[in-house]
């Protein structure tokens, strides 16, 4: 029985996101949600020129409202790659009927943080700003080097597509984690540069540098299968990467 899959957004990394979903054989996309009606009533594996026999239609919150939606099309896992306002819409709908959720949105603020945290009494909960494993390797790696090498000077440089605003939420998560201040993050915009970013540690006569790059936003999609497939056998609660990663580092 695969795991049936809710998409909410189908932006540039949403429709990437469908994707990977679409060619995974654990998994089921059942319905794309959004805001706008363009492509309401569009079959996602037609649209992406991807053989599949799952349903994948995408639905508009103009004609219908996500507790008329999660009825009528039950799902499993709820997969956000929208905005940040999107959880006070379907968050409480969801929850109440044991749906999982998964948020991969770069910014909350502490309203959607705190609504993150009581969805979690109802159901099982994750949010990542970068939900790709390779970053989330990277921060695991830069915790290592900081603790062998504590008081070296450490500076972040992220790159993003030059229409992105603010800086970037996995760069505020890195510079969080290693007790930096946000002032240390450098940013680049330019051209179509999906994501990169650099950790610069200054040792005295050496430099070590970390980096990861996405080469393609079907990284956020991969990152989003493998949180589901480590996330069904959670109990309610609210997770992060390093809940899901940390099992694996144990030798």
């Amino acid at each position: 029985m695969k795991v049936k899959i809710g998409l909410i957004g189908f932006g540039k990394t949403g429709k990437a996101v469908a994707s990977v979903i679409l060619q995974n054989k654990e998994f089921s996309l059942e319905w794309v949600f959004r805001r706008t009606t363009i492509l309401e009533n569009r079959s996602v594996p037609e649209f992406l020129g991807i053989e599949s026999d799952e349903p994948g239609l995408i639905y508009s919150s103009e004609h219908i409202n996500i507790g008329a939606l999660l009825d009528k099309h039950p799902v499993d896992i709820i997969v956000d790659f929208s905005s940040s306002e999107s959880i006070h819409s379907y968050g409480a709908e969801a929850a109440i009927r044991g749906v999982k959720l998964i948020s991969a949105i770069s910014h909350y603020g502490q309203r959607e943080l705190d609504l993150l945290d009581r969805l979690s009494a109802q159901t099982t909960v994750f949010w990542s700003p970068n939900i790709t494993l390779g970053v989330n390797y990277l921060l695991f790696s830069a915790q290592f080097l900081q603790r062998i090498a504590p008081g070296i000077d450490i500076e972040i440089v992220e790159e993003h597509f030059k229409q992105k605003e603010g800086v970037s939420g996995t760069a505020v998560k890195i510079a969080h984690a290693l007790k930096l201040d946000v002032s240390q993050i450098n940013s680049v915009r330019a051209g179509g540069i999906v994501g990169k970013h650099e950790l610069i540690f200054g040792f005295p006569y050496q430099t070590v540098r970390l980096i990861h790059e996405s080469i393609s936003r079907e990284a956020f999609g991969n990152g989003a299968i493998f949180v589901a497939q480590n996330l069904m056998d959670k109990p309610n609660g609210l997770y992060n990467f390093e809940d899901i990663l940390r099992p694996y580092f144990k030798l």
